[in-house]
């Protein structure tokens, strides 16, 4: 099949150089950057005015239909559309927190591990399943049948499930040290189904790559690893952001929070949420005020830091840690360019926080409220004090911690901590 109708071409993040809308590709070859998705809005406006294009009935992701760049609604289209339900996640209102009540401000969760009743949910429990349900439904339109991931966990855990959702073949290459949870899923899936390959490295995600590079690549598996892909994690991970901004139940206005404190490895995420801030705005429906992101890391691993506080444009690759946030565990990235630049157009920044912060944070918040958050979402909520003493969160603001994953993912690792 060509193009979906809604996508316009796809463009280099950093070179700013348009490719054909049709084309299945990696890195952008004028500067070995990450390419991203540009949706023709005013195709869309005109074939689907007003909200046409958005069908809050519908739960999950695909609800705001054609603006993810598959359309749902155009059968030759939705048939290509591997879903699990993913999206829709809740938004929770962190009550009584100390330090929100002492300064003045509204704390909410989003909370993107464990289902609760009456909304969407991740089929594995984890943020990656936004990005995963959008390559492997890309990957399905463009006649791809063989993909390949380096991953920290849950991004592996997340395309085998949709691999086999999608009928694609998937190798999966993580650190051996990976949560049992993550790994002994994979493994399964791998078991059972010829279609999906597992390779365990010494190491972190980079070692994963390379192996990746090595043995996938050259048998015609195509590489999705973080912004490897054509902006098609990006994409779905832009659903994170049109729901915190869409309209609460009942309501009709669409706004943005204040703050957004968002735990980083890649980054693929904040990406997704300014994108999706942006076409929101082009749509009409906000404004140009954008929430200050906040970029949280590992202080045994945080390359993004270490850039912010030099003034650097790019990141530098770091020597990873071990960190009980394994989703943190990332030394470098392809897209941390673009982080960055984020970060400084909100006005934001980025915090390291300590194992003992991520440590602290996640007993508290299963002691006071057995919320089953893990440790990458735990770091977010240890930021905070450090976020108040610079004077980062203020009264009346809304603020939103991101939650990636559910903490049963992790649970042999850190059930000592419960």
């Amino acid at each position: 099949m060509s193009a979906p109708r809604y996508v316009s071409h796809l463009r280099g993040l950093g070179s700013g150089v348009s490719y054909p809308a049709d084309r299945p590709m990696n890195l952008d070859p004028a500067d070995g950057r990450p390419v991203e998705i540009v949706i023709d809005l005013e195709r869309l406006q005109h074939d689907k005015p007003g909200l046409a294009w958005y069908d809050p009935r519908r739960q999950g992701m695909w609800r705001f239909g054609a603006l993810m760049g598959l359309d749902p609604d155009d059968p030759a289209e939705g048939r290509f559309i591997a879903s699990g339900g993913e999206g829709a996640t809740p938004l929770l209102e962190v009550g009584g927190d100390p330090l929100a009540e002492k300064l003045g401000f509204r704390l909410q969760l989003k909370e993107e591990g464990r289902a609760l009743s009456g909304y969407g949910a991740n089929p594995t429990q984890s943020f990656k399943d936004r990005g995963m349900a959008m390559v492997a439904s890309m990957a399905r339109l463009h006649g791809l049948h063989k993909l390949a991931v380096p991953t920290q966990g849950n991004a592996g855990d997340s395309l085998a499930d949709y691999a086999l959702r999608a009928g694609l073949e998937a190798a999966v290459v993580m650190p051996d040290d990976t949560p049992m949870p993550v790994l002994g899923r994979v493994a399964a899936m791998a078991r059972m189904h010829t279609t999906i390959h597992l390779d365990l490295v010494e190491g972190t995600i980079r070692e994963a790559g390379a192996l990746m590079k090595e043995k996938y690549l050259p048998r015609g598996f195509f590489n999705v690893a973080t912004f490897q892909e054509p902006g098609w994690r990006i994409e779905g991970k832009k659903s994170l952001g049109l729901e915190l901004a869409e309209p609460a139940p009942g309501g009709s206005g669409w706004s943005l929070p204040d703050v957004i404190v968002y735990p980083t490895g890649g980054g693929t995420g904040l990406l997704g949420m300014w994108k999706a801030f942006a076409e929101l705005e082009a749509l009409g429906l906000i404004g140009s005020q954008r929430p200050k992101m906040i970029a949280v890391q590992s202080a045994v691993t945080a390359p993004v830091v270490v850039a912010m506080d030099n003034g650097a444009s790019d990141t530098t690759p770091a020597d990873p840690g071990h960190t009980i946030a394994t989703g943190l565990n990332v030394p470098g990235g392809v897209g941390h360019f673009r982080v960055l630049e984020i970060l400084r157009e909100s006005d934001g920044q980025a915090l390291a926080v300590s194992e003992n912060e991520i440590a602290a944070a996640l007993s508290r918040t299963w002691r006071e409220r057995h919320w089953w958050i893990s440790p990458e979402g735990a770091a977010t909520l240890a930021a905070l004090p450090r976020l108040a003493d610079a004077g980062a969160l203020r009264k009346g603001q809304r603020v939103v911690c991101v939650n990636t994953a559910s903490l049963e993912k992790y649970l042999p690792d850190v059930r000592h901590l419960l």
